[in-house]
C-alpha cells in the first residue's frame, strides 16, 4: 500500500471530494473514490468524511492507494526517431498514432515498451513500471519532441523545471480558419468536460491554462499555421483552446468533427522545440524535431493553392 497525499489549493475549494480527487488523480473515477472513502482509505486532515464533503483550501487528503496489478511491460523492438541521447536523457521525435504509456489493458505498442527495448535497465523508475522514465506526455496523435529520463536525478530534476515553467515548449499547428490577430494568449481554466470524462473542457473552475500563439501564415481564407507555446501542460490544453476560440485543429477527432480535405487522421500538432537545462550539466539544451512528413505535405498543398 502507497499513501498519496492532496493539498487542496483555493481554486478547487467547494468541490466535493469525489469530484475533486478524480480531477485529479488518473484513472480515479468518482465511483472509486466512493468506494475507498466507505473502505476509510480516504481522510482528510486525518479525519473520516463523506463522498458529499466540501474540500477547503488547504484541505490534507491522504489516499491509501490500492497495490496495483502487476501489468508485466515488455520490451519491444519498435523502431524510434532519437533526437539526443546521453548517459542522463533521450530525446524522442515520437510519431503521430504512437502512445506514451500503457493503459487500460493495452501494455503493446506504446513508447514504454520500445525505449524499455532500446535504454535496457538504464531508465528513471520514479514513474514506476507503466511510466518509467517517463518525464511529460504528449496525446496519442500529437507528435514531436518528449523526453525520457535515464535516472532518477535526473526525473527529478526534470520534473521541477516543468513544474516550474522553466522548459520551453514550443508547437507548430494548423488550425481551420483565418485568425487576425498576428499573436496572442488564450488564458482559459481547464477541467475535465462533466458530460464525457474522456474529454477536457474550459471551465471557470478548472485549473490555470494560458496558451500564446504566433501566426506563421494563413492560407487561402480557410486556414492559418501557428507556432505555440504553452506555459501551462493541461491535457489536450492546445486543442481544448483552440477550438473553444473557433479555431479547431485539422484532423482532431475530439474537439472538431475530425473531417478534412486532406483525408488525415488525428491533430495536425507537433512538439516542434524543447528548450530546458540539462539535468545533470546544466547546459542549455536546444532541442528540434522534424515536422513529420505528412504535415509537410499539408503545408506544401496550401502554399501551391495559395500562390
Amino acid at each position: 500500500m502507497e499513501k498519496v497525499t492532496l493539498k487542496v489549493e483555493k481554486i478547487d475549494q467547494k468541490k466535493r471530494i469525489d469530484t475533486y480527487i478524480s480531477e485529479q488523480k488518473e484513472n480515479f473515477t468518482r465511483s472509486k473514490v466512493q468506494r475507498l472513502i466507505g473502505e476509510q482509505k480516504i481522510t482528510v486532515n486525518g479525519k473520516k468524511v463523506k463522498a458529499s464533503y466540501n474540500v477547503q483550501e488547504n484541505d490534507t487528503i491522504e489516499i491509501i492507494e490500492e497495490e496495483p496489478i502487476q501489468a508485466n511491460i515488455k520490451p519491444q523492438d519498435i523502431t524510434l526517431d532519437v533526437i539526443y541521447e546521453d548517459k542522463d536523457i533521450i530525446i524522442i521525435n515520437k510519431q503521430k498514432g504512437m502512445v506514451v504509456h500503457p493503459a487500460n489493458g493495452n501494455y503493446d505498442g506504446t513508447l514504454v515498451n520500445a525505449i524499455m527495448a532500446k535504454c535496457k535497465d538504464s531508465l528513471s523508475g520514479i514513474g514506476g513500471e507503466i511510466r518509467p522514465g517517463i518525464v511529460h506526455r504528449l496525446d496519442k496523435d500529437t507528435s514531436g519532441a518528449i523526453i525520457v529520463a535515464k535516472n532518477d536525478k535526473a526525473h527529478v530534476n526534470l520534473s521541477n523545471q516543468i513544474k516550474n515553467h522553466n522548459v520551453t515548449k514550443t508547437y507548430i499547428a494548423l488550425v481551420r480558419g483565418i485568425i487576425k490577430e498576428n499573436q496572442a494568449t488564450i488564458k482559459m481554466p481547464i477541467a475535465r468536460s462533466k458530460t464525457d470524462r474522456k474529454k477536457m473542457a474550459v471551465d471557470p473552475k478548472g485549473k490555470e491554462a494560458i496558451t500564446h500563439f504566433e501566426v506563421l501564415e494563413r492560407f487561402e481564407n480557410k486556414y492559418t499555421l501557428l507556432k505555440v507555446n504553452i506555459e501551462t501542460g493541461r491535457t489536450h490544453q492546445i486543442r481544448v483552446h483552440m477550438s473553444y476560440i473557433g479555431y479547431p485543429l485539422v484532423g482532431d477527432e475530439v474537439y472538431s468533427n475530425g473531417k478534412n480535405e486532406f483525408g488525415i487522421k488525428g491533430q495536425c500538432l507537433h512538439a516542434w522545440k524543447l528548450d530546458f537545462k540539462h539535468p545533470i550539466t546544466e547546459k542549455p539544451m536546444h532541442i528540434e524535431a522534424k515536422i513529420p512528413e505528412y504535415f509537410e505535405e499539408v503545408i506544401k498543398k496550401l502554399k501551391i493553392r495559395s500562390i
